[in-house]
């Protein structure tokens, strides 16, 4: 009943924690999706660098997201942004790099033969055929990776507030500090809520998203 008195008296505050979570990963894995993307499309010509870009991506994803948060403010006090939103930012579009050029690059590498030489038999250039045939076909594995990274990341996000990006982790923060279990079960059950919230709802795009003819 504590824990709900206690959402009922600061429900403002929650709702306003939460738009700045959102917004921190929002701006990230979209930025992620920007760069990763071209990026697992590109290292389909080659397979020791995908390999190499794999191993690289593979290697971020294992630094422990306090320390990642961390080395952030050295290396970005230099332009007086060491703590706050952009280190977060920055931080968690380097997670999500991982799931979403490798599910690009799986994507893409598996499109059948046959549609690459039918494609070819229209006459389509290798940029229509990438647009036209490739990438709608890969829509649905690139949006689970796109997925993973939303959802893995709204966890990883918490620990920002750690670094003063705010977002739900401020309430998990206070709650800890201040040995209130009341703001720390708020905050974690915030997160949860909000992973499930936006798998769901990546879930209804990634459906939308995907071609009818993969659909039957």
């Amino acid at each position: 009943m504590e824990i709900l008195s206690f959402i009922a008296n600061n429900w403002s505050v929650i709702l306003g924690l939460a738009a700045e979570h959102i917004w921190i990963v929002a701006v990230a894995v979209g930025l992620a999706i920007l760069t990763g993307v071209p990026i697992g499309i590109a290292i389909t010509q080659s397979k020791r660098v995908a390999d190499a870009v794999l191993y690289v991506a593979s290697i971020i994803v294992t630094i422990p997201s306090i320390a990642l948060f961390g080395l952030m403010i050295p290396l970005l006090s230099t332009i007086g942004q060491g703590i706050g939103w952009l280190p977060a930012v920055i931080a968690i579009l380097l997670y999500s790099q991982l799931p979403i050029v490798r599910n690009t690059y799986t994507a893409i590498t598996n499109v059948d033969p046959a549609l690459r030489e039918a494609a070819k038999g229209m006459g389509m250039t290798p940029l229509q055929r990438l647009l036209q045939v490739e990438i709608p076909i890969a829509v649905p594995v690139i949006m689970a990776g796109v997925r993973t990274a939303v959802v893995m990341n709204i966890g990883v996000a918490a620990i920002a507030a750690y670094i003063g990006a705010g977002g739900l982790g401020v309430l998990i923060s206070r709650g800890i500090s201040q040995t209130d279990p009341r703001q720390l079960v708020t905050g974690a059950i915030a997160v949860s809520l909000l992973a499930m919230a936006a798998d769901w709802a990546l879930l209804k795009l990634q459906k939308r998203l995907t071609p009818a003819g993969l659909k039957r």
